[in-house]
């Protein structure tokens, strides 16, 4: 492997580090971008629509291009999960002892969130349980993951406009769920709204509530009911 598998360039998982912590984050090709993977089993045509994926430098393309060399890292990324996944397994546990040790230097606590732009099951990898004093969050589309056994791994449900029972089950799971606002409002769905913009520290968040995005980016323009107007609500 020529190239780092975990970054921290993201401007709001760097607001955490005022709180204390540094996010490092894996990037790979969402859904079916790569060509060789869905990483997205749960994907809605709203989330890709508004997917973060073409977020920040990700989404800056040259004139004529429809790529640049932040996508292709994440294609090359998500290659080598597929094609080598003993050797990509490998190199992220020594990029995870790196992190630590580099925040340690920096006077910060790491965490880590393995699905920057995925949604893949991480406890099915045996990554997360050897590391168990770290902390690992992420968001996912799937209902009802498996990780009761992973104390240091904290999931928060992700709405969309199409899977509203999923969303009420993973509620009724103890779960709370993000929601992506034009106005995030105080309440929704009978439940408080926690500005979820302050940081990405979701681990961090009250329980039962509603954690609430402000859209961004594409996600302004969306027609896909994956954004909640709340003038139409």
């Amino acid at each position: 492997m020529t190239f780092k598998l975990l970054s921290t360039a993201n401007n709001k998982t760097l607001k955490g580090k005022k709180q204390g912590f540094m996010t490092y984050i894996l990037h790979l090709a969402p859904a079916d971008v790569s060509g060789v993977m869905n990483t997205c089993p749960k994907a809605t045509e709203g989330c890709k629509s508004a997917c973060l994926n073409t977020a920040g430098r990700g989404g800056m393309f040259r004139k004529g291009e429809t790529t640049n060399v932040i996508q292709q890292a994440r294609i090359r990324k998500t290659r080598y999960f597929k094609e080598n996944r003993t050797g990509f397994l490998a190199d992220l546990i020594s990029d995870i002892h790196k992190a630590i040790k580099q925040a340690a230097r920096n006077g910060f606590t790491p965490v880590f969130r393995l699905n920057g732009t995925s949604d893949l099951a991480w406890e099915k990898y045996g990554v997360i349980d050897q590391f168990p004093e770290v902390q690992f969050y992420d968001y996912t589309k799937i209902v009802g993951r498996k990780v009761s056994h992973l104390k240091n791994y904290h999931l928060t449900f992700s709405a969309a406009e199409s899977n509203q029972s999923d969303v009420q089950k993973a509620i009724e799971q103890g779960m709370n769920a993000t929601v992506v606002f034009d106005k995030v409002p105080a309440k929704y769905i009978d439940r408080p709204v926690f500005d979820g913009d302050e940081s990405d520290l979701r681990f961090l968040d009250p329980k039962g509530v509603v954690v609430g995005l402000k859209a961004k980016g594409r996600a302004k323009k969306d027609t896909t009911g994956f954004v909640v107007f709340m003038n139409k609500v």
